[in-house]
């Protein structure tokens, strides 16, 4: 766990421990269901532990505070950060069951109390949430539609409630095309490796509107 200590000080050995316990797990699930490519696999720690956590590197999730993870795949962004911020509740939410079935295999060996996983289309979810998170699901005019009406209000500080997601590449044009305000984070003001050149978290907010 050496690139955690070096990013992230201030993780306990109990943290520690569940992180580096990741890795085993998703290969052992691997075997069975393909939820993480090999390539990727390979390089674990950095596309997907890490990745994941640079959203904590914008945002401190509030005690106490609700945060649904839309199309989590395998548990990213989500399983990670419910790891970092153990007193933050997490809902995972994928259409795919067998995915949903390695994120509670996951959370269970961890004993992660703090997430709850289900199998749901995101337009189809009903509850509302603090803050929502998602890595790269779909172009952004496509993807607020399903979730915008799912955060509690907020005012307009971001750190009491907003969307973060995770996306790469130039996204101007992307960003345009949507009627909220968008800040763009560049990972690579964080991480140093490779990597994260390219790699973004999107801050946004549908109680604050450009258009």
């Amino acid at each position: 766990m050496e690139i955690l200590n070096k990013y992230f000080p201030e993780l306990s050995e109990s943290q520690l421990d569940q992180f580096a316990k990741l890795k085993p797990l998703y290969e052992e699930w691997n075997q069975r269901i393909n939820v993480i490519s090999r390539k990727d696999l390979e390089s674990f720690n950095t596309h997907h532990l890490l990745h994941s956590l640079g959203i904590a590197k914008v945002i401190h999730f509030p005690k106490g505070s609700k945060v649904l993870d839309v199309g989590t795949g395998g548990g990213f962004p989500g399983i990670p950060l419910a790891i970092f911020f153990p007193d933050v509740h997490f809902h995972l939410i994928d259409s795919i069951g067998k995915k949903i079935k390695v994120v509670e295999a996951v959370a269970e060996a961890l004993n992660l109390k703090n997430v709850t996983a289900e199998q749901i289309r995101a337009e189809e979810h009903k509850d509302s949430y603090n803050f929502i998170v998602s890595r790269a699901v779909t172009r952004l005019n496509r993807f607020l539609p399903w979730v915008e009406k799912k955060l509690l209000p907020h005012d307009k500080d971001l750190s009491k409630g907003g969307m973060y997601f995770l996306k790469g590449g130039d996204l101007d044009e992307e960003i345009s095309e949507v009627k909220y305000l968008v800040n763009q984070e560049n990972l690579s003001d964080f991480f140093e490796e490779e990597f994260f050149k390219t790699k973004k978290v999107l801050r946004l907010s549908p109680f604050v509107k450009t258009k």
